[in-house]
């Protein structure tokens, strides 16, 4: 491993801590704005509907998989050669 890798590796993981705890806020957040009052159900809850459970996976999903994606771009990248 080079110097750049062991220097970046705990600064990726407070930033993928950091991401993950956002994504979890941004999918609360965005539970409520769609008009449901409390917490989303889980797929084993027996009080939620098939519709409600498949919803909230399906935006929790696309939530967690946006913030990854956002995390990634803003990682570490190699600038360009100078041409001189």
């Amino acid at each position: 491993m080079n110097a750049t890798k062991i220097a970046y590796r705990p600064f990726g993981l407070v930033l993928g801590a950091a991401s993950g705890m956002a994504a979890g806020l941004a999918f609360k957040q965005a539970w409520k704005v769609m008009g449901h009052e409390g917490a989303a159900p889980s797929p084993t809850d027996e009080d939620g509907t098939w519709r409600e459970i498949l919803i909230s996976a399906a935006l929790q999903g696309a939530i967690f998989a946006d913030v990854r994606r956002d995390r990634a771009r803003a990682g570490p990248r190699r600038r360009p050669q100078s041409r001189t």
